[in-house]
């Protein structure tokens, strides 16, 4: 008998890792596609991603290429980053593939709609970051150049200083996600998220002021928008808080 439990221990393990194996390469196959799908399409990716910056600059200025090797890998790299955006639905699929025959039904009706919501609010913060904070930055950056001073930035550090706002707003922006997960947990209540508004608030405007660049105007456009994201974590969370928890918590 022990001999038995020990092989299907054993034979589980072994099927597991397999179907691991599987589900990683099928990732992995999706990303690497994409990637060389966007390789022809690299410079004009990087020419639409700069073009905030170029906006903002005089007439006729242009970036720079410090690296001799930077006018090849700073597309690529873009390249890379976007594919694996584009294919991260097809990511997220292939994770809950693998982790959805061990939960509850309870555990995945709510993880469907909690990956769908982080994966869109990802996007909107990426969006929001690209449309409406970049002109801000680059035009405060450009209106405080120094007479004298010409703004001439290098391409891997444009592309490094950008993506950079981007993870920063694209992760921001999963808070309403993070409280509602930290509820179902059990970590937090509803009350007590509420109760912790002020200082929840305080938090959010102090990373706003370290992800963002020194002006007031990119961190009221961080902050603001992850205030009303902390509002919109509270209703859902009380949405979803089982009723039970809920009365225990009101008593």
């Amino acid at each position: 008998m022990t001999n038995d439990a020990e092989s299907s221990v054993d034979g589980s393990l072994l099927d597991h890792l397999i179907e691991l194996r599987s589900r990683l390469l099928r990732a992995i196959a999706g990303l690497m596609l994409v990637f060389v799908g966007l390789l022809p399409f690299a410079n004009r990716l990087y020419a639409w991603l700069a073009q905030p910056l170029l906006d903002k600059l005089p007439e006729g200025s242009t970036l720079i290429a410090v690296e001799v090797a930077s006018p090849f890998f700073a597309p690529l790299k873009l390249a890379f980053f976007v594919a694996l955006i584009a294919t991260m639905p097809w990511l997220l699929y292939q994770l809950w593939a693998f982790v959805a025959p061990g939960l509850y039904r309870r555990e995945k009706r709510l993880a469907m709609p909690l990956l769908a919501s982080a994966l869109l609010l990802f996007y909107a913060g990426c969006a929001f970051a690209f449309f409406l904070v970049l002109p801000v930055v680059f035009g405060f950056l450009t209106a405080v150049t120094p007479d004298g001073v010409a703004m001439m930035t290098d391409i891997h550090a444009y592309l490094n200083f950008v993506l950079v706002i981007f993870l920063a707003f694209g992760l921001s922006f999963e808070l309403p996600v993070a409280m509602v997960i930290l509820v179902l947990m059990g970590w937090v209540t509803p009350n007590q998220l509420r109760e912790s508004r002020g200082y929840a608030i305080v938090g959010v405007f102090v990373v706003a002021a370290v992800v963002t660049p020194p002006d007031v105007v990119s961190q009221l456009m961080l902050a603001i928008p992850m205030c009303l994201l902390y509002e919109a974590g509270l209703i859902a969370a009380r949405m979803l808080v089982p009723a039970d928890g809920r009365a225990a918590e009101e008593s």
